[in-house]
């Protein structure tokens, strides 16, 4: 008998010791696929004013087939005021005036800006006024779409190119972005802009504000100041072209009379969502304080709004530099 007892002893405790060693394995790789999940959270629909927005079909640059919110907007800001733009006279304070992104560094366009762009840019072909100091501005949508064109001819040196609300009537706009962002290992680099090491080629948009308005590419500066005109924002960081509407370039710090959600835990605002439809929140924290572990696209994560970006300085003439997740196409 005690050459059986042995043996069957043997054997329970084996049982039970794998029961145990099965056990613990399962709840260990449990928890390591939880600490590797990035929580994802989803687009609200209720974090938006001003727009029309449905749930439609879509797929993803990824091949992802989901559902997308399908916004659609007048392309002009309904939350706020737009403008203005041009200064009308070399005597006029920043209050008549708009802004200008150079550099990093945000400025006001007032009739000192103007007066002195000779000096600011070293080059004496800048003359924006006349004997009056009157300040030579586009005053027709014919003038905008002409002042504005890449190829703008020399009739329009030396002019101060501001297109109004007025002249964008029947323009919509529709955007689609996921309503589950879907988070990838690489990175879309947009049409204009740099990106990410192992980027593949993306859209041009950043974004879209709370508001419905488009977080655009950098405005094309070089080419602006090249034709020697200017085309200021206004100080929310948009102005309005009659093909794109009116649009933001940076996410400046006027950014508070805008439509946004302000978070319980100090963390920045949310402003709006990018393409993939990850949330995209002011610089700076209520302390003042940008993160300091942004990765290459100007993202990170935390445990209450998942992966999120945060946007770039406004003088910096951008949002964010890449995308992180899926897009729809």
């Amino acid at each position: 008998m005690k050459n059986l007892r042995l043996p069957l002893y043997l054997l329970v405790l084996a049982m039970v010791f794998t029961s145990c060693s099965n056990s613990d394995d399962t709840s260990a790789d449990e928890e390591e696929e939880m600490e590797d999940d990035t929580l994802v959270v989803n687009v609200s629909s209720n974090n938006f004013t001003g727009v029309t927005i449905t749930t439609v079909p879509c797929t993803l640059s990824d091949g992802t087939t989901t559902d997308c919110y399908q916004i659609v907007t007048t392309s002009v800001a309904t939350d706020h005021e737009m403008g203005p733009w041009c200064p009308d006279n070399i005597s006029d304070d920043a209050s008549a005036g708009g802004i200008w992104l150079e550099g990093g560094e945000v400025y006001d366009v007032d009739g000192a800006f103007v007066e002195n762009m000779a000096t600011f840019y070293s080059d004496n072909k800048w003359l924006m006024y006349d004997s009056n100091g009157d300040i030579y501005i586009t005053e027709t949508e014919e003038d905008c779409t002409n002042a504005a064109n890449p190829n703008v001819g020399e009739a329009y040196e030396n002019y101060c190119v501001e297109c109004i609300p007025s002249y964008i009537t029947d323009l919509t706009t529709t955007w689609e972005i996921p309503i589950t962002p879907v988070l990838l290992t690489s990175t879309y680099t947009f049409a204009t802009g740099p990106g990410g090491p192992g980027s593949v080629s993306g859209p041009s948009t950043r974004g879209v504000a709370l508001n419905g308005i488009e977080f655009s590419a950098p405005a094309p500066v070089s080419n602006i100041l090249g034709a020697y005109t200017l085309a200021p924002f206004d100080d929310a960081g948009g102005h309005i072209n009659v093909n794109q509407g009116y649009h933001y370039h940076a996410a400046t710090q006027d950014i508070s009379d805008r439509h946004t959600i302000s978070q319980t835990d100090n963390h920045s605002a949310l402003i709006g969502y990018a393409l993939d439809g990850h949330g995209i929140y002011e610089r700076l924290d209520a302390n003042g304080d940008e993160p300091t572990d942004l990765d290459e696209c100007r993202g990170h994560s935390d445990d209450t709004r998942g992966y999120h970006y945060h946007a770039d300085n406004p003088g910096n003439n951008n949002f964010i530099d890449c995308l992180k997740g899926a897009y729809a196409i």
